[in-house]
């Protein structure tokens, strides 16, 4: 029996052999049985126990041991299954036994099936780990398929033995958890778009059996119809609902229908998909990432995946394996646009290739585990059609911020977390003349403009040493350079306000951005806040540098059910000479009823904006239009 540490930082192999040992020590220290020499490994740090052919694992230093995703405190003493990995500083470490018949049943013990499930796939992890280093993969490795068939290969093998030895009550939970996620995911696919069932990693030759397929397909038809499952969209929390409550209850009755061959093609099927999807690919987020009508996806821990589909949340009972391979995906992400994330640099925000927004925190600063929010969004950028359809806006408010783009007019886009910001952004960019130079800036590029003529930048944080640092702020000052007609700032949230506004006075007019704020009002105040952490000026110079700027406020808000409105379309107007505050005008508001309700429509005012006469002389608007 061995004793094996991998270290996280060099990918270096220490191991012992503990055949004849009853205590077995780890720490820093050379008197240990394995000696981790490591600052962040106390010199006596755990200890494991031999009772009755079992061993326990108890923490005896003060830096703490990790186990199945939680750490262990001082003192606290648990059982450690075989094959099962702990982490001690930066060392995954797991006892391996090579002369112990695989197929010998583990320890009972009572526990929850889903754990279980969870506890199988991480010792066919571990077991792959122990044939391959896989610790070591190239980003592209995923790319060559003599790699992958190589990993495919080994994990046959490794199922080959474990199917022998796998519990009728895991089993099950495995054939019922694969059905039931099939259920689910079609709900959230939109009408004429297939789920994925397979990880893009798959063989095709291993997911042919058509049989199979129908069988599981026919279950599925069967519980939708008992469910009273419509796939109506409209219904999607209700329906979601129904099948965590009912799912169970249904599928007892179709049980015999599946029978040994189709229950060993779902569990080899799950297994090999949750494990390809953890080596090479973003693990239980996978197939999450390629749902087409997920808008956010949300990791709290190794536990808890949470996604949010047509503005409802839910969570999606999947699991990770540990801490370390949310880590392990979080880095996969980052390191290939040049981001880096450890204790250093706990936060990061990055992008996936699709132009998914990325934000991940991780310990010390998140006290819950490895935290990882993406930002999904259409494959196919929305057009302003699409938002008149949603209710976000109506045809005639659809048409008047169209003239307003393209009558170079500035543009703050202003609204709360997740309210529609970028997606509103996007659509009034596409309204820009394709012969006009366009310089667009954001923290992690996710704008998805249709013109040619398009300069992207992004910023980049700063390097080891510290050094290298870009700010939204020095792009602004550096698109000045780059003859721009019309200069796009994903957010405004700090000094680059001043930039910004400097920017819309000095002839580059119909530019556009977004801020956080829960009004127009509001909008304004907090411009004055970021101008102000850029230079120390008089708050009514400031507000004269943004009512000179600015044209145009479009607010949006997220309603409780989930709708993202277009609350108020306001125009920036002048500085009121007794308050010394900036009027603000609304053009079109939300009636009574959508104030209350995602059920309003966008009313005009009967305010006349002092520009429309501008946008009619040059045949945008006309004079009707607001009659």
């Amino acid at each position: 029996m061995q004793l094996i540490a991998y270290s996280q930082f060099t990918d270096a192999r220490q191991s012992v052999e503990v055949d004849k040992l009853d205590v077995i020590t780890v720490g820093r220290d050379d008197d240990n049985t394995l000696a981790l020499p490591s600052p962040f490994v106390s010199r006596h740090h755990a200890k494991l126990s031999r009772e009755d052919g079992n061993f326990f694992l108890e923490n005896v230093g003060l830096n703490g041991i990790t186990l199945r995703g939680e750490t262990i405190g001082v003192g606290a003493r648990l059982l450690l299954q075989p094959g099962e990995e702990f982490r001690v500083g930066e060392f995954s470490i797991y006892l391996l036994d090579e002369t112990k018949d695989k197929k010998a049943p583990r320890v009972k013990r009572k526990r929850d099936p889903l754990s279980g499930v969870l506890e199988l796939e991480c010792r066919i992890h571990a077991e792959l780990l122990h044939r391959l280093n896989l610790r070591a993969i190239d980003a592209s490795a995923k790319d060559d398929p003599r790699y992958v068939a190589h990993i495919r290969d080994h994990l046959r093998s490794i199922l080959d033995v474990e199917m022998e030895t796998i519990a009728d009550e895991i089993g099950w939970t495995i054939v019922e958890d694969s059905i039931k996620r099939r259920l689910c995911d079609e709900l959230s696919t939109s009408e004429g778009q297939k789920p994925r069932q397979m990880s893009v990693f798959s063989d095709a030759n291993e997911i042919a059996d058509h049989r199979s397929e129908e069988a599981v397909n026919r279950i599925s038809r069967i519980l939708r119809n008992t469910m009273g499952i419509t796939g109506d969209r409209k219904r999607l929390k209700q329906e979601l609902k129904i099948v965590d409550d009912q799912f169970l209850i249904q599928f007892d009755r179709l049980a015999d229908q599946v029978t040994e061959g189709l229950w060993e093609y779902l569990v080899r099927q799950y297994l090999t998909k949750e494990i390809l999807d953890t080596v090479l690919g973003l693990g239980p987020l996978q197939d999450l990432v390629d749902m087409p009508n997920l808008t956010e996806i949300m990791v709290v821990g190794r536990s808890q995946i949470y996604v949010e589909e047509a503005g409802i949340i839910r969570n999606t009972g999947r699991k990770f394996l540990s801490d370390e391979v949310v880590m392990t995906v979080i880095e996969r992400i980052v390191t290939p646009i040049g981001r880096r994330i450890d204790q250093s640099t706990p936060i990061v925000d990055a992008r996936l290739p699709d132009g998914s927004r990325v934000n991940a925190t991780i310990p010390p600063l998140s006290l819950c585990g490895p935290l990882l929010t993406i930002r999904r969004f259409a494959e196919v950028p929305y057009t302003i059609d699409d938002l008149v359809e949603f209710g976000t806006l109506t045809d005639f408010t659809g048409r008047f911020l169209k003239a307003c783009v393209t009558g170079r007019k500035n543009i703050l886009v202003a609204g709360g977390t997740a309210s529609g910001k970028t997606t509103l952004l996007n659509v009034l960019s596409n309204f820009i003349n394709p012969d006009e130079r366009i310089v667009t800036i954001e923290d992690s590029a996710e704008l998805q403009l249709n013109q040619e003529h398009v300069v992207r930048m992004e910023t980049r944080p700063a390097n080891v040493e510290g050094r290298g640092a870009y700010r939204i702020r020095d792009l602004v000052q550096n698109s000045l350079r780059m003859r721009p007609d019309r200069i796009i700032v994903g957010e405004c949230r700090g000094p680059e306000a001043l930039d910004m506004l400097q920017a819309m006075n000095t002839g580059h007019d119909g530019s556009l951005t977004t801020i956080h704020a829960n009004g127009p009002e509001d909008a304004m105040k907090r411009l004055e806040t970021l101008v102000l952490e850029a230079v120390d000026m008089p708050v009514r110079a400031i507000r004269e540098q943004i009512t000179s700027a600015l044209d145009l406020v479009v607010h949006l808000a997220r309603f409780a059910d989930g709708a993202r409105k277009v609350v108020t379309i306001s125009e920036v107007c002048d500085i009121d000479r007794e308050t010394g505050s900036i009027i603000v005008e609304d053009i079109f508001t939300l009636n009574k009823s959508g104030r209350e309700s995602r059920h309003g429509l966008l009313v005009h005012t009967g305010y006349i904006p002092a520009f429309a006469r501008d946008l009619i002389a040059k045949g945008l608007l006309t004079a009707e239009s607001f009659a």
